[in-house]
């Protein structure tokens, strides 16, 4: 089959390799799109320590071909959405049964653009964050993948205030399209908010972002971190300070809860995907590639380039 491969020189090359055969627990799916996101940058660049070569590529649609003891066969033939640990970007890839959902009647185009992002802006919402009725929320990288998304989570959980976070002008015009109530630039942040707090912030940012942040909340309010975008340098909050004023400060990592909670990330899946599959949200596929041009696909995310969501065309 054909697969796209990441060599020891951070290369991506085309090459015909062996179909994988899925294990206990596992199906095989016979690709047709495959979602592109951060983690791939991530793997580039070293930053997950993955055997070279090594087959990228985290989200994947297309149709079951085969499964493993275990699985139920009647799988075989459904239209689905996959969370993989990688293999992706290829024709035929393997994944965890319990992180395969039958997409029904959305679109494999549209599923593949769900990919991991779908359940991290649903439990930064409904879990890390919990946003109620009523509550204000403020969404760094408000134009990605997840920003957008988490916009839309959040209107759904009845925020009443929106406020987003971006880099550039272009990326508050595309911002806006879902339903923020103000965008702010970066550097806008957070002189522009005067003395206004937030119950909710959603910072994947890190570093003097995050310590802005936390002066940001409300009382009570929480600050549900996700990654370090501008730097891993550490930021150091005092409990005693948080707990004066009920702030909280809280971490969500949707790889970790896959392997200790795998139930709990596949149901947030499935009811992201159900939430785009009666329409109430919006899932934006800004740019399709091809095999041969991932690594300008994976280049443009690195650079904050790519607005919404693109996806790599396989089958």
């Amino acid at each position: 089959m054909r697969a796209v491969l990441l060599d020891a020189a951070d290369r991506y090359q085309i090459a015909d390799i062996d179909e994988p055969t899925p294990g206990p627990g596992e199906v095989a799916i016979r690709v047709a799109y495959a979602g592109i996101q951060w983690g791939d940058t991530m793997v580039r660049d070293g930053f997950f320590p993955v055997p070279r070569p090594f087959v990228p590529g985290f989200e994947a649609s297309g149709h079951i071909i085969g499964v493993g003891q275990g699985v139920e066969p009647s799988r075989v033939g459904e239209s689905v959405a996959a969370l993989t640990t990688g293999g992706a970007y290829a024709e035929v890839v393997v994944a965890p049964a319990v992180f395969t959902m039958d997409v029904g009647d959305i679109s494999l185009r549209t599923a593949a653009g769900i990919g991991w992002g779908g359940p991290t802006a649903y439990d930064l919402i409904n879990t890390a964050a919990h946003v109620r009725p009523g509550e204000s929320v403020l969404i760094h990288a408000a134009a990605g993948g997840v920003g957008t998304l988490a916009a839309q989570f959040a209107r759904l959980a009845g925020a009443d205030r929106i406020v987003g976070v971006v880099g550039s002008t272009a990326r508050a015009a595309y911002a806006a399209q879902f339903g923020y109530d103000q965008i702010l630039l970066r550097e806008e942040f957070p002189a522009a908010l005067a003395d206004e707090k937030f119950d909710s912030i959603l910072d994947p940012v890190g570093g003097q972002t995050r310590q802005a942040g936390l002066e940001q909340l409300a009382p009570h309010g929480r600050l549900a971190a996700y990654g370090n975008l501008s730097t891993y340098e550490p930021v150091l909050v005092g409990a005693n300070d948080l707990l004066m004023r009920g702030t909280s400060l809280v971490t969500y990592s949707s790889i970790l809860l896959s392997q200790t909670h795998p139930e709990r990330l596949a149901d947030s899946a499935g009811r992201a995907l159900g939430l785009v599959a009666d329409g109430r949200v919006r899932v934006d596929i800004t740019a399709e590639y091809d095999m041969a041009d991932l690594a300008t696909a994976v280049q443009r995310l690195a650079e904050g380039a790519t607005l919404g969501k693109s996806i790599l065309r396989v089958a």
